[in-house]
């Protein structure tokens, strides 16, 4: 596994967990008891914490990024799929989320719920307990409201006043033309700290 220091914070694995040889743990990173991450993932702590529960599952090229505003937290038995992107969410016990799902900052996902192959959970969005995001389907709003990929003007209609700009990146959406050059300038300044990043020789039990 490469394991690497940032800001100054070092992954921790329980000792009865397994990393694969490739996968990638930035920072903040914690790995409980029991859990499993799998070749190519990437776990990333940009500023706020990542973890992962007992017996809970991030497979292969997975990407789990926690954030100054929202930390990435799985509880117990979660399976996180292939090629699923989750950024500063909250995931209960017991949730899978399919192959390519996206789950963005400030979501939840209840306990035993399901986010289904290419499924979307957007940002501040709060799926209930048992709820279901079937194949390629849209959840936005607390409480989440379900929507087919081709209802974008509905979607919009719910998720414009989640305010991605403002919550992701603390950006007013009033800057229009400006707000792409603000945006990289902020966001590219914040990552510039990974040149401080150093690689360990081995992980934090």
């Amino acid at each position: 596994m490469i394991c690497i220091e940032h800001d100054g914070k070092q992954p921790r694995i329980h000792p009865t967990a397994t990393v694969a040889p490739n996968a990638v743990l930035c920072g903040d990173v914690t790995v409980g008891e029991h859990a499993r991450v799998l070749f190519g993932a990437v776990l990333t702590a940009e500023g706020g914490p990542v973890s992962v529960g007992a017996y809970s599952i991030v497979m292969e090229q997975a990407v789990l990024r926690g954030s100054k505003r929202h930390p990435c937290r799985l509880a117990e038995h979660v399976l996180i799929g292939p090629h699923a992107h989750l950024s500063g969410c909250t995931v209960e016990r017991d949730v899978f989320v399919a192959t390519g799902a996206a789950i963005f900052n400030g979501a939840s996902l209840g306990a035993g719920s399901e986010v289904r192959i290419n499924g979307v959970v957007h940002l501040r969005t709060r799926l209930p307990a048992g709820e279901t995001v079937p194949i390629g389907w849209i959840a936005v709003g607390d409480p989440a409201q379900l929507f087919p990929p081709d209802q974008h003007e509905r979607i919009w209609a719910v998720q414009k006043p989640l305010d991605f700009p403002g919550t992701v990146f603390g950006l007013p959406r009033a800057l229009a033309a400006q707000f792409m050059p603000e945006m990289t300038r902020r966001y590219g300044a914040a990552l510039a700290r990974h040149a401080e990043d150093r690689v360990l020789a081995s992980p934090a039990g």
